[in-house]
């Protein structure tokens, strides 16, 4: 069947050796529709971003690039500002009429640690053609924060597809009139839009701005760190802020967002023009995000933003990005949040799960 790939698939493709994890694969790392990919045991310190290109191994080009080698075995601090590869666990066998799409996992985006997915011969970022067989590597440039990592973190995920089946304009507006996608009137153009939220009901809390300097945070400690020690209070009374250059915010989304069972949806930036930032580094909704029966009523979609070259007044209801939205070859035989421990299910403002949980 046409459409995204569910657990269930992605279990038989593990079966099946068209997914190959150099060890077995734990619970929870099927989510869905997607697969949640593992750091392996060294990470390579590299002078800049690089794609291997048509014809070349990833590791052919780490011999141009590579500064030093760094065992994580033990744990290594990955540096803020650098840029590093760390080959995965998990290598593909993909049959020919299949492809995939990598993206960062949610927690990874609200860390603003930039990990993408690179491939033997690959000519683009996140993207793996039908038929590819060979390595996976993660690209890890941390932004805002220096990181701790171990093997077997899962940092980035993968969602398979057969052919592609993306919802037109006219397929959404069916959709939202059968089961609406957003608590409200709906914005479609190329993909449903969601805007930010800088008026909420209750106060004048709307986002977190990260701190320039701080601390190392480890990706194994959830519910740990002090938000006040790597974040600032962004507080609108107008609804309006203004973003600065080079900054990274956590804003939240005005519309709950609902992805029903049949359905998956990917995030993507808005169009350039509307303003000077970028919008989401974690780009994947599963099916039952925002799903009443899955817990999930009133999810709202938290927006991951850095400001470019010039400070940006960014206004209360402005549209910032949109959702593709998918078909599923097949309903998942579980839902995002119905019982498989979804950490933002049925979110407003959140940060990532590292963080304590703020009053």
């Amino acid at each position: 069947m046409t459409g995204v790939l569910p657990s269930q698939t992605i279990e038989k493709m593990l079966i099946n050796g068209e997914i190959k994890p150099d060890i077995p694969t734990v619970e929870g790392q099927v989510q869905p529709a997607s697969l949640d990919l593992r750091l392996g045991t060294v990470a390579y310190r590299v002078r800049a971003s690089f794609l291997a290109g048509d014809g070349n191994s990833v590791a052919a080009r780490l011999t141009d690039f590579e500064m030093h080698r760094i065992d994580l075995k033990d744990g290594a601090v990955l540096e803020k500002g650098c840029v590093y590869v760390v080959p995965l666990m998990e290598h593909l066998n993909l049959p020919f009429d299949v492809n995939a799409v990598a993206n960062a996992k949610s927690s990874t985006g609200r860390l603003d640690l930039l990990t993408r997915t690179i491939t033997d011969g690959g000519v683009e970022f996140d993207r793996i053609p039908s038929g590819y067989k060979g390595p996976l590597y993660a690209e890890i440039c941390p932004r805002s924060f220096s990181v701790l990592v171990r093997p077997g973190m899962r940092l980035n995920q993968i969602r398979f597809r057969h052919g592609q089946s993306i919802l037109s304009d006219q397929e959404l507006l069916t959709l939202h009139s059968e089961t609406p996608l957003v608590d409200g009137p709906a914005v479609i153009d190329d993909g449903l839009g969601f805007s930010v939220d800088l008026h909420p009901e209750d106060g004048n809390l709307v986002g977190y701005r990260a701190k320039p300097h701080t601390g190392v945070i480890d990706l194994d400690q959830l519910n740990y760190y002090d938000p006040s020690e790597y974040w600032e209070e962004v507080r609108s009374n107008n609804g309006q802020i203004i973003l600065d250059p080079g900054a990274f915010y956590i804003l939240v989304s005005r519309e709950a967002v609902h992805i029903p069972p049949e359905f998956a949806a990917e995030m993507a930036p808005y169009l350039a023009m509307v303003g000077e930032f970028r919008v989401h580094y974690a780009g994947f909704f599963d099916p039952g995000f925002g799903h009443a029966a899955a817990g999930g009523l009133g999810s709202r979609g938290v927006l991951e933003v850095r400001c470019h070259e010039a400070p940006f007044v960014l206004e209360h209801g402005q549209v910032v990005g949109r959702l593709v939205y998918e078909q599923m070859a097949e309903v998942p035989q579980q839902l995002y949040g119905a019982g498989i421990s979804s950490n933002y299910q049925g979110q407003g403002l959140k940060l990532s799960k590292h963080f304590k949980m703020t009053s």
